[in-house]
């Protein structure tokens, strides 16, 4: 809470009590007939009204200006939250730019590893350059080890969690 406006509001409550006592005399006063009890304990309760007054006002302004610091505040929370999401999408570009490129492993064969390869017979294997196709017919495993394939499935199946 702003300073102000906790000032503001302890001094309005502490006269607003304060005016009570005036205003008590001035009844008691009246009752008596006594007139110039009564125009000091009015001069008094117009003090403490006043003061009042002047408190009131000055929680009120004090409440306008947290509003325009909490406005601020919240600006600032937004500009600093944009720029944390800029940065974290500029971290993911270079990471999915980092991913594009092909990360591969070269060899290099020795002379010696090249004669014994050629001693031994040995080919290069073939490395399948395209992914292989799922079957088209979907098929089901059983608990058995079997496999059977797949039939379409008739009607409604209803799932509930």
């Amino acid at each position: 809470m702003h300073v102000k406006t906790m000032e503001g509001l302890a001094g309005a409550s502490t006269n607003y009590n304060l005016l009570k006592v005036p205003v008590r005399v001035f009844k008691e006063a009246r009752r008596r007939g006594d007139m110039g009890t009564m125009e000091r304990a009015m001069e008094y309760a117009s003090d403490f009204a006043g003061k009042t007054r002047a408190y009131q006002e000055k929680a009120e302004e004090g409440m306008k200006e947290e509003a325009v610091e909490a406005e601020e505040r919240k600006k600032l929370e937004l500009e600093e939250t944009i720029e944390r999401r800029r940065e974290e999408h500029r971290e993911l570009e270079e990471q999915t730019e980092s991913s594009k490129i092909p990360q591969t492993d070269t060899l290099e064969v020795s002379e010696e590893g090249k004669k014994l390869s050629e001693s031994l017979n040995c080919s290069r294997p073939e490395i399948p350059q395209e992914k292989p196709e799922p079957p088209q017919n979907p098929l089901l495993y059983h608990q058995t080890g079997t496999v059977s394939p797949a039939e379409p499935a008739e009607g409604f199946i209803h799932i509930s969690i």
